[in-house]
């Protein structure tokens, strides 16, 4: 048929049984011509609807499209050329083959179709069709064949058809070159992105990569050189897909969720027994404790809704799962064709009468073969790694959505700090299983295949060897669950180190303070000891791990080798075979390994799911007990309604009924803990309805009592996402009193604060916090108690510019938490709460009529007798400098001076409450002092904004010193060893290979009659003994890199932690505790576990390829000359990939804690977000910021592959030239050699591959040696304790002296005390006063040696404390700190942490501190395990506690910062009263923010400006004008009586 078709032969195997080969030419005229013309016809109209339906806006014409249109218009007109020759021939006599007809008129309709794709493209982004390009390449191909056919015919004479064969040659040419255009990539207006617009080839080889390589080779990357992902990548339209298969599948899940209840109940129901009627009450309720202690047990087994969050990943991303699917199945086939190549290139050798040409096309083939399995396998990672990245997104921005939403008792299951984990460490978990998934399948399938093949070579006797092989794998799965259990005991271990270090670092002052660093630096030792021997035997159980890894395949060889001689006298083993079966065996020794590491990833991603699926399936917040009603006539509707934290505790807001009028101020009292926060809550929907209702009227605004403050400038946080209305704006900074403090700010408004507003007072929170709430537009202000840390007349302002009945608030509804008497007289309505219920309402006159609770409650804390005492008598004080400029020293003097300093200046003192800060004289005469200083600050205003010191994110090559600091810790000794075991190893490995060599070769000298038994057992015995000598020295050299690492490890943190705990207090106040943190988290982790696998896997790999390429020069010597140029290659993109990959890596850290710091903002801040309504826009940040870490992500994924796809191309090269050699000096090489050297040029790809992954892995990960070190060379404060000690029982008297004693925050800075010289006498008790930064708090420090002398000196009893060291100081002083800071613990380690005192001792002082009853009812005592911050303690119980400290301490000199801020007044009559009583034989110094607590001492000490301007008796005082009196008189004290309390 098809021979008449084109008269001639169409095909006869004689053509190909010649050295000259070739295909008969009707064969390539007709099969070859229609195959590629087969793939475009069927594929076009598929590809023409895809274009119709992925149309944008047509872009304009470019030279590329052109250029490729004229081409193929050219290739139509040859087409017609060739038509028109077949009938001009056909007038002749000779009849013309039919196939000369068809075939121009098949490509004529063929060019039509690819100009008319062509033209279509134009609307899409992506001009490049992959279908057109595999067209182009499926032809030239094909023509190949037919192109040497026609040369060959013109070559021996034969011209009958030249016009033909020149059309034809032209059309080989022109179809070259649309091939070549078609790799270039055009650009497009639509996408910034340049893989949107990459051609077919640019895409699978990622060339459209270079220009980004070559961009961070020259200059560190940063983020504006990553592209945008995908609008189909970014956040947005991935959640919104992910949501809507979410939803159902929960949906369904809880439906199963509620039957397996319901199934649960009724066993429960039907297995109770009757007659329980009398004890049924009292049975309950032990039932409910039960079930209590039980919950609290078993927080973790509470059921949820399963198994739904897989079922909905695998619906989103299904597309992306087929296609990797497809391309991992190709490679996995392709995978098997080396060894059968291998086998036929080995017969080729060995039977010279084989035709050359046979030699060459299997090398062709090797290469071809190789080549597509690095195309397949590096899209397939591609696609794996997106899918990982997707999910990981989706995850996270579900994870936040759902934070926005969840209930409070779901919310109460998890602290912030797991929350955040289920972003980071969850996700994560889940990103790295994506990128396994599919060798759940591919595992299985090349196990299978690998058997099969091995099966036809050797027959049954690899039984043997696959027996072994899984015999190995529970036993590496044993060891793996004990490798498990370890590591899940260290994160236990390093959870507590972490939790430990966070408190030392938040309570640093304390520590110092009391010299307390011992303590808790043996207390983080001995975690770290425990952890450091849970790692060392991880990491022996690892070495035999890797032992038995690479016992594995030599043993496998070794027995199944053996058995396959020594089961019948007829195998005799030649190169076939054996290098054939080591190949194979190498093949599936990768799944074998996998596996265990497969099983891992997969339970840990298993318990992932579980944590997201039980956070995700959690029940939200549910507000329908919240009525938002625009028609009501009352603002605020309380109606019955009791609302609770917590379902199974008692209700804290109990049936109330309440009216709130619109436009009214409500002032809301009651003693601590009666319940007037949870009222404000339930009112905002936080807590969880029992039954009622509450009718809201209109938008609310939220002021909490804890004010939350994010990372930003002080604008941002008032704005709070609103437009700026700059005359609104200054209003409104005015009335919250915030513009003395402006000026004080570095940078004003655009200040940056830090962490959860850590640079700011209390005072200065609560007043942002208070503007953030006036500046919205609302209808009803919730305000929980926004005076508590303000001062007296700061307090007043606020309160008559805001809140007040003229404030910028009148008309507005307020309801005003408060524990400020003197300015109910002003409100509309007061409102007593107590004990979660409404005592009593009215109006502030009509509550004194009545006599009620109210009176009573006025009656214990105000004296009728003294009116004007009113006024001071506010708790709560605040250093806020109302309406004074700042002093000289307080204004920075650079951009370093950060604004930390002076809140450490001002929070240490919090002091100067001075009232005669309203003082015209003094407030006029600093005014005109300071002016021109502001005026020079204001021209930058930059400087000093910045609060925090930028995290130094190093650029460019990590230092060698950084390498040499590592080794040198691991040890010179242990590093020779390492080496030593690694190098006899491969000497080993070699020799093996070697011997197994000579030992195909016997094949030749012996048939299977003769083979003599002891040669067989020599050579069976010797291939074995080397075998097991390689793994022998794995094990050594693994073993002795454990032991070093784990030596460093220690190493390394206990000088961390050492230099860490004596840095100055200067260092930790510029450095934010997470950066501290990360340190001893993640830098010390990385050292722990991933620096020494990079290391020992990188040896591995290096030696590895060396053996390798010197085997292969063993047998043929002329591959030096191919390994020089591919070497140089090889480096040069090395060197091009590390600087990317490291920088990109540094970025993708850099981006990714602003998504967690967001996010565990946006948790502490949640009640304020829902309050003002503001979660769309806190989740369209969310997306922004995980949109910008993607970015990142999304390029280091490309620059992976970019490296990979040409690395494997050297690797490719490798083979390709060695199968070259073994054609090319057939002559001299036996098939033994040609076994031995390509089986191992076929496993380099693989680890050249590997070497530059772990070369990039270890600049990576030596960057935590980089920054550990950083901090081990931070500076450290003077020594603890000094060859001076003082005498003992020092200081016995208690007298202090200054002389010109002088001191500054920084060497930068201004003087803060300015030689100070003042005498205080033995059990003197001394007040200071003076306003902020006058310097008091200097005062405390300086005594403490916080801050060293700048000049002059202190002396205590005699004793220079200069002269001392730090500890022999602090432990004889005692101090009362302003801020009360306890730490996780019982309370006898926060009372004692060195146990020094008896309990009788510690139950004295508890007694003294009037907390013994309280202590007495808990349980355990003093065994009572505080929680991390002491916040299972009421703010007044932690200031009794640091009270009881100070008597433990007995020590001469007491230091009191007056600590009030947070204290009810019943509290503080205590502590006045006990530190009267008990430190009577003390000196006692007492910084006072009201002058009523020291108007009973001694003497008082004026501070002003860094000098003493006053200093005698208050009496002495009061009599003469000046500023002590002044301030008296503002506070309304006459004289030293008035204020007995």
């Amino acid at each position: 048929m098809l021979e008449k078709f084109c008269n001639s032969t169409f095909w006869n195997s004689s053509f190909l049984d010649s050295p000259e080969v070739d295909l008969p030419l009707c064969f390539e005229q007709t099969v070859l011509v229609w195959i590629p013309l087969g793939f475009l016809w069927l594929l076009a109209p598929w590809q023409l609807i895809h274009v119709y339906r992925s149309r944008t806006e047509r872009s304009s014409i470019t030279k590329l499209y052109l250029a490729k249109q004229v081409l193929v218009g050219f290739l139509f007109i040859l087409a017609a050329i060739e038509l028109v020759l077949a009938f001009t021939e056909d007038s002749g006599q000779a009849t013309v083959p039919a196939v000369r007809y068809t075939n121009p008129i098949l490509y004529l309709g063929t060019w039509i179709l690819v100009l008319l794709i062509q033209h279509h493209r134009l609307w899409c982004v992506q001009k490049d069709s992959w279908y057109l390009s595999l067209f182009w390449i499926l032809s030239i191909l094909c023509s190949t064949f037919q192109f040497q056919t026609l040369i060959r015919a013109l070559l021996k004479g034969d011209s009958s058809d030249l016009a033909y064969s020149c059309v034809f040659f032209i059309c080989y040419a022109l179809q070259i070159l649309v091939l070549i255009l078609s790799a270039f990539s055009e650009k497009s207006d639509l996408s910034k992105n340049p893989l949107s617009t990459a051609s077919f080839l640019s895409n699978i080889t990622f060339s459209w990569y270079d220009s980004t390589v070559l961009k961070g080779y020259k200059k560190p990357l940063t983020l504006e050189d990553a592209w945008d992902v995908d609008k189909e990548l970014q956040t947005k339209r991935l959640v919104s897909r992910f949501e809507t298969f979410m939803a159902r599948d929960l949906q369904k899940a809880k439906r199963a969720f509620q039957k397996r209840q319901q199934k649960n109940s009724q066993r429960k129901s039907g297995a109770k027994p009757h007659g329980l009627d009398k004890n049924q009450s009292q049975s309950q309720d032990v039932l409910v404790l039960e079930e209590t202690k039980k919950k609290k047990k078993s927080e973790t087994t509470k059921d949820f809704p399963k198994s739904w969050l897989v079922k909905a990943l695998l619906k989103t991303f299904c597309t992306i799962l087929l296609k990797s699917f497809l391309l991992k199945l190709v490679h996995d086939i392709f995978l098997f064709l080396n060894p059968l190549l291998l086998k036929l290139l080995i017969s080729f050798a060995n039977d010279k009468s084989i035709y050359l040409w046979t030699g060459y096309l299997y090398s062709i083939l090797f290469f071809t073969v190789a080549l597509v399995q690095s195309f397949c396998l590096q899209n397939y990672f591609k696609l794996c790694f997106l899918l990982g990245m997707q999910v990981r997104t989706s995850v996270m921005a579900s994870v936040y959505k759902k934070a926005l939403t969840l209930s409070n008792q779901a919310r109460k299951q998890y602290t912030v700090g797991e929350t955040v984990n289920l972003m980071s460490v969850d996700a994560q978990k889940l990103m790295d299983v994506t990128n396994f998934i599919h060798l759940l399948w591919s595992n299985v399938l090349q196990i299978i295949l690998s058997i099969y093949f091995l099966w036809a070579e050797l027959g049954p006797s690899v039984l043997a060897g696959v027996g072994v092989m899984v015999l190995l794998i529970p036993l590496n799965g044993v060891i793996a669950t004990k490798n498990r259990s370890i590591q899940v005991k260290n994160m236990k271990n390093k959870d507590k180190r972490l939790k430990i270090m966070n408190e030392i670092l938040s309570g640093i002052k304390i520590l110092k303070y009391f010299a307390w660093e011992p303590s808790f630096q043996s207390q983080v030792h001995n975690l770290r000891k425990k952890e450091l021997k849970n790692l060392l035997l991880f990491g022996q159980l690892q070495s035999v791990m890797v032992f038995f890894l690479h016992l594995t395949p030599v043993l496998v060889s070794v027995i199944t080798f053996s058995v396959y001689v020594l089961v019948d006298s007829n195998n005799i083993l030649d190169a076939e075979k054996a290098f054939t079966s080591i190949t194979l065996f190498n093949i599936l020794r990768f799944p074998l390994s996998m596996l265990p590491m497969l099983i891992s990833s997969m339970l840990q991603a298993s318990v992932s799911v579980e944590r997201l699926e039980k956070y995700l399936g959690g029940d939200d917040l549910d507000t329908s007990a919240i009525r938002h009603d625009s028609n009501s006539d009352k603002a605020v509707q309380f109606s019955e309604a009791t609302f609770t934290w917590d379902h199974d505790l008692e209700a804290t807001v109990r049936d109330v009924n309440l009216d709130i009028m619109p436009g009214q101020l409500v002032a809301v009292v009651g003693t601590v803990g009666s319940g007037k926060s949870s009222l404000m809550s339930a009112m905002l929907g936080e807590m969880e309805n029992v039954h009622g209702h509450i009718t809201v009227k209109g938008t609310v605004a939220y002021v909490p009592q804890q004010s939350w403050i994010q990372n930003g400038t002080i604008k941002d946080n008032i704005l709070f996402g609103s437009e700026l209305d700059e005359k609104k704006y200054q209003k409104v900074l005015e009335a919250c009193a915030l513009l003395p403090d402006l000026e004080v700010l570095p940078g004003g408004d655009l200040a940056e604060i830090g962490e959860k507003g850590i640079n700011l007072s209390g005072g200065q929170k609560q007043r942002i916090s208070l503007a953030r709430a006036t500046y919205q537009n609302s209808d009803i202000y919730i305000l929980d108690d926004p005076l508590s840390a303000v001062d007296a007349h700061v307090g007043k302002h606020i309160f008559n510019k805001v809140l007040g009945p003229n404030g910028l608030l009148k008309g507005k509804t307020r309801l005003l938490v408060t524990h400020s008497i003197h300015f109910l007289p002003q409100v509309d309505e007061i409102v007593v709460v107590g004990n979660g219920t409404i005592l009593e309402t009215g109006s502030y006159s009509a509550l004194l009529a009545k006599k009620g609770l109210f009176v009573k409650n006025l009656k214990t804390f105000i004296k009728e007798a003294d009116p004007e005492d009113k006024a001071t008598v506010n708790e709560d004080s605040e250093e806020d400098d109302y309406g004074l400029m700042p002093s000289v020293e307080e204004i920075p003097e650079d951009a370093a001076s950060l604004k930390r300093e002076n809140s450490l200046r001002r929070t240490l003192s919090r002091s100067s409450r001075s009232n005669s800060r309203r003082l015209k004289s003094l407030k006029d005469s600093l005014n005109t002092q300071n002016v021109n200083i502001l005026k020079e600050e204001e021209k930058e205003p930059v400087r000093g904004q910045k609060l925090i010191k930028k995290e130094f994110l190093q650029t460019g090559k990590v230092k060698f010193s950084i390498y040499l600091k590592y080794l040198q810790a691991v040890g010179w000794c242990s590093i020779a060893f390492i080496i030593l075991g690694f190098v006899l190893y491969f000497v080993a490995f070699i020799g093996s290979n070697l011997w197994l060599s000579a030992w195909t070769g016997d094949s030749k000298i012996y048939n299977s009659t003769n083979y003599p038994a002891s040669q067989r057992d020599l050579r069976v015995g010797v291939f074995g003994t080397l075998g097991i000598a390689q793994g022998i020295f794995v094990f050594l050299a693994n073993l002795c890199s454990v032991h070093g690492s784990t030596h460093a490890s220690g190493i390394l943190h206990t000088k961390l932690l050492s230099n860490i705990l004596r840095a100055p207090m200067s260092f930790f106040d510029t450095t934010p505790i997470g950066r501290i943190v990360n340190r001893f988290a993640g830098d010390i982790s990385t050292v722990d576990d991933t620096l020494p696998m990079s290391f020992r896997s990188w040896i591995l790999c290096f030696l590895s390829i060396i053996s390798t390429l010197v085997m292969i020069c063993l047998a043929t010597p002329v591959f030096i000359v191919v390994i020089i140029p591919l070497g140089i290659i090889y480096v040069s993109v090395q060197i091009f990939y590390v600087a990317t990959s490291r920088q990109l890596r540094r970025l993708d850290s850099v981006t990714r804690s602003p998504i967690y710091t967001h996010f565990s903002e946006t948790v502490s801040g949640l009640s304020v977000i829902r309050a003002f309504e503001h979660q769309q826009r806190f989740l369209k940040h969310n997306e922004m910021t995980i949109d910008t870490n993607q970015k990142c992500v999304f390029s280091w994924i490309i620059a992976n592959r970019w490296l990979a796809i040409r690395l494997e191309l050297i690797g490719n090269m490798i083979v390709f030239c060695s199968s070259l050699m073994m054609v090319i000096y057939r002559d001299t090489l036996s098939g033994d050699t040609v076994g031995f050297v390509l089986s191992n040029a076929l496993s380099i790809t693989q680890t050249l591959n590997w070497l530059v992954r772990m070369t990039s892995e270890i600049e990576t990960n030596i960057v935590a040696v980089e920054r550990i070190s950083e901090y081990i060379h931070a500076e450290n404060e003077a020594p603890w304790v000094t060859d001076k000690r003082p005498p003992d029982g020092w200081p016995s008297k208690g007298e202090i002296q200054f002389s010109n004693y002088k001191v500054r925050y920084r060497p930068e800075l201004d003087l803060v005390l300015k030689g100070i010289t003042c005498d205080i006498k033995s059990r003197e008790k001394i007040g200071v006063v003076g306003r902020t930064g006058a310097g008091k708090s200097s005062l405390t420090n300086s005594l403490f040696r916080i801050l060293e002398a700048a000049g002059g000196q202190i002396t205590i009893d005699g004793v220079d404390i200069a002269s001392i060291g730090l500890h022999d100081l602090r432990e004889k002083l005692t101090v009362i700190p302003q801020d009360p800071i306890l730490f996780s613990g019982t309370l006898r380690m926060n009372l004692d942490p060195f146990n020094s005192y008896s309990d009788e001792e510690i139950w004295k002082a508890l007694e003294l501190a009037h907390l013994k009853s309280f202590v007495s009812q808990l349980e355990l005592g003093l065994s009572y395990e505080v929680t991390e911050g002491g916040d299972n303690l009421s703010i007044g119980q932690r200031q009794l506690l640091c009270l009881a400290r100070a008597l433990l301490r007995k020590s001469k000199i007491l230091i009191m910062d007056e600590a009030t801020a947070a204290v009810d007044l019943e509290t503080d009559r205590l502590i006045q009263m006990t530190i009267q009583t008990e430190f009577s034989h003390c000196t006692t110094i007492t910084i006072a923010h009201r002058l009523h607590t020291i108007m009973d001492s001694d003497k008082v000490m004026v501070l002003d400006n860094g000098n003493i301007v006053q200093y005698d008796s208050p009496e002495e005082l009061l009599k003469t004008p000046g500023p002590f009196y002044y301030m008296a008189q503002e506070a309304g004290i006459e004289n030293t009586n008035s204020t007995a309390f």
